[in-house]
Formats: structure tokens, C-alpha cells, sequence
């Protein structure tokens, strides 16, 4: 069994992570593949609403809420007093798929883009101290970066750069 490609956008907040993310799903289906993604989000969030059946199941203690429809289906694992569970914990979860894309996750080993947008320009870079960023995204100039550089909106080259580096066949159409 071959483990599936994982790509990861990096980035500071509101550095353009989401929309770079949405863009090379939307991308990369249109190219024949299957994707699948994981957020990284920070502290308490909730996609469920107080008051829904779900969220009650949650607040009554339930550990895992799965919500199933015609249409979709969810898996909500409520944490409680355990730690957050590492990534590969998490994509050893997911069905199989061609291609996962990461957002978020700064810290973790796999290959990356790092978005860089003007207004988050004084927190710094990341490629420095990261060794799995392999390309930067940026809406500005990037005159020093040693790392191959895409405009943020170039979609369709940083989706030929991931599609090389992870080694993507494109399905037979």
C-alpha cells in the first residue's frame, strides 16, 4: 500500500493560507484528483450549534458524534482532558484520496508552501527556520528568498510544483 502525498500551506494569520488552500482543491479536482484536507485550528471552535442534536449528544459527554445524511457525513471527536492528537493520527483517519493538503500545522515534517501576504510582512518568515518549505507564495516582491517563488494567485504553477514534488499521476481522462 502507498502512503498518500501530503503538501502543506503554511503561513502567518491572514497570510492567505484558506484561500490558497480552496484554490488548489478546486485546482487540482479539475485536474482529475481526489483531495482531501486538513485545518489546523487554534484553541476552542465549534462546527456544530448549541441547540442542534449533535451538539447536544457533545455537551451530554459523548466522546465521538458522527452526523450522517443523505449528502454528507461528520465525525466530531470531542477531546475532553486528552491532547491534541498529532497529525499523522489524524490522516491515518482519512479514506483514501490522491492528494491531502494541509493547512496550518507550522511545526510538523512535510513538505510546504509558505504564503506571505504585505500586511503579515513584519512577523517574519518561516522558510528560515524550516527546512520542509520548499516554495513561497507571495503578493509582494521576494528580492532574497533563495526558494522558488509564486505570485499567490498562480494557482495553476504552484499546482504543477506540488503535483512534481509529490509525484501525482494525472488520472486517465
Amino acid at each position: 500500500m502507498t502512503k498518500t502525498p501530503v503538501f502543506g500551506i503554511t503561513g502567518w494569520k491572514n497570510s492567505g493560507k484558506t484561500q490558497l488552500v480552496t484554490s488548489l482543491v478546486g485546482e487540482f479536482t479539475a485536474r482529475g484528483f481526489k483531495v482531501s484536507t486538513v485545518k489546523h485550528a487554534h484553541h476552542n471552535f465549534d462546527i456544530d450549534r448549541p441547540g442542534a442534536d449533535s451538539y447536544r449528544h457533545r455537551e451530554a459527554g459523548a466522546s465521538e458524534v458522527a452526523l450522517v445524511s443523505g449528502r454528507r457525513w461528520a465525525l466530531m471527536h470531542e477531546l475532553r482532558d486528552e491532547e491534541e492528537p498529532p497529525l499523522d493520527a489524524i490522516l491515518s483517519r482519512l479514506a483514501p484520496c490522491d492528494l491531502i493538503l494541509i493547512e496550518g500545522y507550522k511545526r510538523e515534517n512535510h513538505a510546504k508552501i509558505e504564503a506571505r501576504r504585505t500586511e503579515t510582512r513584519d512577523r517574519g518568515r518561516l522558510a528560515p527556520e524550516d527546512p520542509n518549505i520548499m516554495a513561497v507564495a507571495a503578493d509582494h516582491a521576494q528580492p532574497d528568498e533563495t526558494l522558488p517563488v509564486f505570485d499567490l494567485n498562480d494557482v495553476g504553477a504552484m499546482a504543477d510544483f506540488i503535483e512534481a514534488h509529490a509525484g501525482l499521476k494525472r488520472p486517465a481522462t
